[in-house]
C-alpha cells in the first residue's frame, strides 16, 4: 500500500486485491461450467452415434440370420429351381421389403427370386461375383455368421442394400452362397428418430459404395465432410462440408474394413454453451466493475471532496489572509474535526503571521536605520581623511590617499547595495566604474591614467562586491606608485552566464611586485581564482562566479 501516494489509489488498489480473486474464481467456474457444457454435448453426440451403430448392426445381423435360416431350410427342403422363387417370393413379400435372393448349394444348385423384373439370374449372379471380390465385412460381438459382406449395389436405375453370406459347406449342409437385395428404405427408417432430424444429420458409409443409408433426404449430402478420412474406429472432428461451412462431425466404424456410420451435429447446442459461458464470464466481472465505480463515486462524494476543500483551502494564498476549509451538514465526523483543527490553526497562523510582519518591518527600519548611520559614518570617516591628507606630504600623503579610496570602496558599496531602501546585490559594472574614477581622483598622478572597460550586467552580494573594490584599489596602487607615466584599464567581461573574469592591463611592461599578504584573503572572500599571474603588461586576471 506504500506504493500508492493517495487516498483514492489506496482505496481503488483495496477494491482491486478484493475484486481480482473474486474475478478469478468466476472466470475458472464460467470456464468450468462451459467446459462441463461441452463434454456433455460432447458425450452426448458419441452416445447417439453409438446408438446408430448398434442399430445398423442389429439390422444387418437380423438381415444376416434371415438370410442363412431361408437358404438352410431351402436346402434342407431341396427346393428345385421352380420351386424355390415362388416360396422365396411369398417370404419377401411377407417380410417386406426384400427384393431379390440368390443361394447357391454345394451340388451346383442355383435358387434365385425377385419381386423386381429388372433383377434377373443373370444381374444376381454379376452381383454375387462382383460382392465377392471385394473383401469381406468384419463381424462384432463374437457372432460367427460366416464370411459376410455388406455393400449397396445399383441395377438400372435402383438403389438396393446387399448381403452377401459364404458359408463353408459343413456349416449349414449344401449352402455355398447366398445373396439378398433389400430396399434402401429398410435400413434409414433405423435412421428416423422423429423431428430431431433438424439437429442431427446421420449417414452409413462405405469407402467403396458411398453412402448406403441416411436420415432424412438422401438426395441433399451436402452436409457430410469434404474430405473421405475416416478414422480407424472413433473420432470427432471440425471441418468443412460439401457445402463450404464448417460443421462438427463424429464417425464410428460398424464392421471392418470400411463400414462408418458418420453423423453431423447442430451446432447450436454448442453456440448455447458458449453464450452462457460469456455471460458466466461477464456478469460477476460487469458486477465488480460496477462495484467499484459505485464504491469511487461514493469515496469522492463523501469523503474525498472534503479532503479536496481542506486541501484548497491549505494551498490558498491572499494578501490578507487564508481561506478557510468548508463545514458542511454532510461532512463525516472524522474530517469535520480535521477541517475544524485545520481552520483554528489558520486563525493561530494569521495572528502569528501578523506580529511577525510588524516585527519584521521594525527590524526592517532598524537595519535600514543601522545602514544608513553605517554610510554615514564612512562619509565622515572618509571627509575627515581627505582633510587630513592636505596636512601631509610624500608616503603619507599616499598611504592617506589609500585609506581614502578604501573608505569609498566601502561607502560605495553600502551605497548601492542599499539604493532601494533593502539590502540586494550590486551590480558590479555600476560599482567598479565608481571605483575606478576614485582612483583616478585619489591615487593617480598627474601623468598617469586609469580607465574601466566593464562588458558585465552580473551582480554579486555586498560581503563579496567589497573585497573585490579593495582587490581593484590593491593592484592599481601599487602599479601606479612603482610606475610614473603609467597607463592601466580595468577589464571586466562575461565568461559564460555563470561566471566573469576581471583583469587589469598597463600599456606597458612594469616591475612587478609582491602581493600584501591580506590578498589572499581578498581572493578568498571573493571567491575567485587567479587565472594569470602578474607578468608584463597584465596585473592579473581573476575568474569570479556569480550565478546570475
Amino acid at each position: 500500500m506504500r506504493r500508492f501516494s493517495t487516498v483514492r489509489t489506496r482505496l481503488l488498489a483495496v477494491l482491486v486485491a478484493i475484486a481480482v480473486p473474486i474475478a478469478c474464481a468466476s472466470t475458472f467456474a464460467a470456464y468450468a461450467t462451459y467446459r462441463s457444457a461441452v463434454v456433455a454435448i460432447e458425450a452426448a453426440q458419441a452416445r447417439a452415434v453409438d446408438d446408430f451403430a448398434v442399430r445398423t448392426r442389429v439390422w444387418y445381423r437380423g438381415t444376416s440370420r434371415a438370410l442363412l435360416a431361408f437358404g438352410t431350410m431351402a436346402s434342407e427342403l431341396g427346393l428345385d429351381a421352380a420351386g424355390c422363387p415362388d416360396a422365396g417370393a411369398k417370404a419377401m413379400e411377407r417380410a417386406g421389403g426384400f427384393r431379390a435372393f440368390l443361394l447357391r448349394h454345394a451340388d451346383g444348385r442355383v435358387c434365385t427370386g425377385s419381386l423386381d423384373a429388372a433383377l434377373t439370374s443373370e444381374a444376381l449372379e454379376g452381383i454375387v461375383r462382383q460382392l465377392a471380390g471385394r473383401p469381406s465385412t468384419g463381424m462384432w460381438n463374437g457372432a460367427d455368421l460366416g464370411r459376410m459382406r455388406y455393400d449397396q449395389v445399383t441395377v438400372g436405375a435402383q438403389r438396393y442394400l446387399a448381403v452377401l453370406a459364404s458359408v463353408p459347406p459343413s456349416a449349414n449342409g449344401g449352402l455355398q452362397q447366398a445373396l439378398v437385395l433389400t430396399a434402401p428404405e429398410l435400413l434409414e427408417n433405423v435412421f428416423d428418430l422423429g423431428e430431431d432430424g433438424q439437429a442431427l444429420n446421420v449417414a452409413l458409409i462405405g469407402r467403396d459404395a458411398g453412402v448406403i443409408a441416411s436420415r432424412g433426404d438422401s438426395r441433399d449430402l451436402s452436409w457430410l465432410p469434404r474430405t473421405d478420412r475416416m478414422p480407424e474406429t472413433f473420432a470427432r472432428w471440425v471441418a468443412p462440408n460439401r457445402a463450404g461451412e464448417d460443421s462438427a462431425f463424429v464417425a464410428r466404424m460398424v464392421a471392418e474394413p470400411d463400414f462408418y456410420i458418420v453423423a453431423s451435429f447442430d451446432e447450436r447446442p454448442v453456440e448455447a454453451a458458449r453464450l452462457q459461458f460469456i455471460v458466466l464470464l461477464l456478469a460477476p466481472l460487469l458486477t465488480l466493475a460496477l462495484l467499484c465505480l459505485v464504491c469511487m463515486r461514493a469515496i469522492d462524494k463523501h469523503c474525498l471532496r472534503w479532503l479536496r476543500g481542506i486541501e484548497a483551502a491549505a494551498r490558498s494564498r491572499t494578501s490578507n489572509n487564508r481561506v478557510r476549509a468548508s463545514v458542511g451538514e454532510g461532512m463525516p465526523s472524522d474530517i469535520r474535526s480535521v477541517a475544524e483543527a485545520f481552520n483554528g490553526m489558520v486563525e493561530e497562523q494569521e495572528i502569528r503571521q501578523r506580529r511577525l510582519q510588524t516585527a519584521l518591518d521594525d527590524n526592517r527600519f532598524l537595519v535600514r536605520e543601522l545602514h544608513h548611520r553605517v554610510k554615514n559614518s564612512l562619509q565622515v570617516v572618509q571627509s575627515y581623511i581627505g582633510l587630513s591628507k592636505r596636512d601631509h606630504r610624500d608616503e603619507a600623503r599616499l598611504a592617506l590617499a589609500d585609506a581614502e579610496c578604501r573608505v569609498h570602496v566601502l561607502s560605495a558599496a553600502y551605497r548601492f547595495t542599499l539604493a532601494d531602501g533593502e539590502m540586494q546585490p550590486v551590480r558590479v559594472d555600476l560599482f567598479l566604474d565608481d571605483v575606478v574614477t576614485m582612483i583616478s581622483n585619489l591615487i593617480r598622478g598627474r601623468d598617469q591614467w586609469v580607465a574601466s572597460r566593464i562588458e558585465t550586467a552580473a551582480s554579486l552580494s555586498v560581503d563579496r562586491i567589497i573585497p573585490l573594490g579593495f582587490l581593484v584599489a590593491d593592484v592599481a596602487s601599487r602599479a601606479l606608485r612603482s610606475t610614473p607615466g603609467l597607463r592601466i584599464v580595468v577589464e571586466v567581461v562575461d565568461v559564460d552566464a555563470s561566471a566573469i573574469e576581471v583583469g587589469l592591463v598597463a600599456d606597458r611592461d612594469i616591475q612587478h611586485s609582491a602581493p600584501p599578504r591580506l590578498f589572499a584573503g581578498l581572493l578568498t572572500q571573493i571567491e575567485a581564482v587567479q587565472t594569470q599571474e602578474p607578468q608584463g603588461r597584465s596585473l592579473g586576471r581573476w575568474r569570479i562566479a556569480h550565478g546570475s
